[in-house]
């Protein structure tokens, strides 16, 4: 266990800590000062990267001295500030050694200096630390700071001077508050819950200054990578990365407790305070998301087995952010290897203005391309002269980079295509079908939906393509579903779908659905299946098992859904996306010769992500083909 101490002031607060560290042999926290100064710390760090000071030359003012502002003090000259040149002030002014008033925690702080107030000690500082009243600070005194100033008005509600009239004042400002209204947010929830998380993890005896130090790290080495789209959405941004009004990560970042918790718990454990050290830390990464609701143990399997080989996937819209910071993650989790298609200079200055690193990429411009749309039209004229395609349109059809990226995959020159961020799907789906054709044995393409929830992954086809499949279409959809699932290392039990159960009502859709499966167990006995049966009674397994005992699933978890008609597939899987479920994957395309997939309209980052993880699966094992 722990103990985390809440609202007591200074110098009791210093008093009770220590009586409870000597006596204790477990972490002792007091979250008002230490959260504070290890989230302020970070922030500290990231603001002088940025107006490229060094912490041991800076003049430091803190206005306040109670237990947050000596915490954040005694931390902050952990980091490397001089105490000498860090002026502290309480009511009466400067905390200075000609005071005779000083309790023995204000004296430590006490300088050798004339200054007395607070307007002197502003002048020339080049670091502000609020942890007082509001509306304390002026704008002329912002102005007398050093050039870049830093400025953190952390007092509550109201902080020592708006960011409104701050950055009128300086608009060479870096600005921080605790409000959540303003850019940089210091709040100590960034913190708490995840150095406490570290320390009780290996039993830690104290919370010492290593661990804080490396909670600081941590914190502030975060705000350098990509913000994920999840917090983007909650904050309704586009567009945030490292810079002066993002030095902190933002207090709902779900990467906080994967990156702080592990820092602290291997300090403790580098120090010497871990009772139960970290033996594997992949394990314990791993049971971090867990506790936090953030796991998924079938998507880290795709994307484990798709860094096994990465292919090469070419994204057609390579135009649009979302698809670079999708390349960016993919590249970076070495998951694939990134062929971007568009125009060259309004890539680079999309990369450029959205800081997405995306080095020794390949960019391709088709319409830059004269010998390569040459030779691809010459062949898509090869294979569609008898189809009403002359060989003037089959070149001009290569300037399309859906028609371009399909036909770099034909040839060899990438593995897999992604496209359809922001294309209708039958637009897109069209150059895939008349270049990349379907697999032998196959009459037609299908789409899968793969749906996660906290039972495990469902699938679900075919929800994209066929209008109103037939009884032998239902056969080869199921088939092919079947295949995919296995692919997944998942053993598919499968459902065809009906408003009726085993032939308790009559019509054509409970009809063609018995008779897809009449013909699958006589000609496919490997493939688990059954039906016409209600979705209700192919989920709940006591239910089928009182009811239909005859049939092969029973006391089997179906996970696999065949649908009688594209209405009802693509209904339930948006129902299933709405309600409950964790996330989804897909459209993924089965039937294809090759691995082309096509993404819902308006996809985010994530679902791109997870999508050319499908699809470099889906590459690797169409290539042992």
């Amino acid at each position: 266990g722990g103990i985390n101490l809440e609202d007591i002031k200074a110098p009791e607060c210093f008093e009770i800590e220590a009586q409870l560290r000597e006596a204790l042999n477990i972490p002792i926290m007091h979250d008002d000062q230490h959260g504070t100064a290890i989230i302020s710390g970070a922030a500290l760090l990231n603001a002088l990267i940025l107006v490229k000071k060094e912490i041991s030359k800076i003049k430091m003012v803190v206005n306040g001295a109670g237990a947050s502002a000596m915490s954040c003090s005694k931390l902050f000259i952990a980091l490397g500030v001089k105490k000498e040149n860090l002026l502290m002030l309480d009511s009466k002014g400067t905390l200075r050694t000609s005071r005779t008033d000083l309790d023995k925690y204000k004296q430590f702080f006490a300088n050798d200096t004339k200054i007395e107030t607070l307007e002197e000690a502003m002048a020339n500082a080049d670091v502000f630390i609020g942890l007082s009243k509001g509306n304390i600070l002026s704008q002329e005194m912002i102005k007398s700071m050093g050039s870049d100033p830093i400025v953190f008005a952390m007092a509550n509600p109201d902080p020592e001077i708006t960011y409104e009239l701050a950055i009128a004042a300086r608009p060479d400002i870096i600005f921080a508050t605790g409000r959540s209204d303003y850019p940089n947010q210091v709040n100590n929830v960034l913190g708490f819950p995840f150095i406490f998380r570290g320390a009780l993890d290996v039993r830690a005896t104290t919370i010492n200054e290593e661990m804080k130090l490396a909670a600081v790290h941590a914190i502030a080495s975060l705000a350098h990578e990509a913000v994920p789209e999840s917090v983007l959405s909650a904050y309704s941004e586009t567009n945030v990365s490292f810079g002066r009004t993002y030095i902190i990560p933002k207090p709902i970042d779900p990467r906080l407790i994967e990156i702080v918790s592990p820092a602290v718990a291997k300090a403790a454990m580098d120090s010497g305070v871990a009772k139960h050290p970290i033996l594997d830390w992949e394990k314990y990464a791993l049971d971090l998301r867990s506790r936090m609701g953030l796991d998924n143990r079938f998507i880290r399997r795709i994307m484990s087995k798709a860094r096994q080989q990465p292919m090469r996937v070419v994204f057609a819209e390579a135009d649009n952010v979302k698809i670079l910071k999708a390349a960016q993650i993919v590249k970076e989790d070495k998951v694939a290897i990134p062929i971007l298609l568009g125009n060259i200079e309004k890539i680079k200055k999309l990369l450029e203005e959205n800081k997405i690193e995306l080095n020794d990429v390949t960019i391709i411009d088709p319409l830059q391309e004269d010998k390569m749309r040459e030779e691809f039209g010459k062949s898509y004229f090869e294979k569609r002269q008898r189809k009403g395609t002359n060989y003037y349109e089959s070149v001009k059809l290569m300037r399309d980079r859906n028609y371009y990226g399909n036909m770099m995959v034909e040839h060899g020159y990438a593995d897999a295509f992604i496209s359809g961020l922001t294309k209708n799907y039958p637009k897109t789906l069209k150059p895939s079908l008349s270049i990349i054709g379907i697999a032998n044995n196959i009459t037609k393409v299908a789409g899968m939906y793969i749906i996660m929830t906290k039972k495990g992954p469902y699938f679900f086809a075919d929800t994209t393509v066929n209008i109103d499949p037939t009884s032998s279409e239902l056969v080869e959809i199921t088939r092919m579903t079947h295949e995919a699932v296995k692919q997944f290392n998942v053993q598919p039990n499968i459902a065809l779908l009906s408003y009726s159960n085993f032939g308790s009502s009559k019509g054509e859709v409970p009809e063609k659905m018995a008779n897809a499966v009449a013909y699958l167990h006589k000609n496919h006995p490997e493939i688990t299946v059954d039906g016409d049966i209600q979705a209700n009674f192919a989920i709940n397994k006591e239910m089928l098992a009182e009811n239909f005992p005859f049939s092969s699933l029973v006391n089997k978890d179906v996970n696999t859904f065949i649908f009688p008609n594209l209405a009802s597939g693509n209904i339930a899987y948006k129902f299933a996306q709405s309600f409950g479920a964790a996330e989804s994957m897909g459209p993924i395309l089965l039937g294809f010769k090759k691995s082309i997939h096509i993404l819902q309209l308006g996809s985010s980052v994530r679902e791109i992500v997870n999508m050319v993880s499908v699809a470099v699966v889906d590459a690797q094992t169409k290539s042992k083909v």
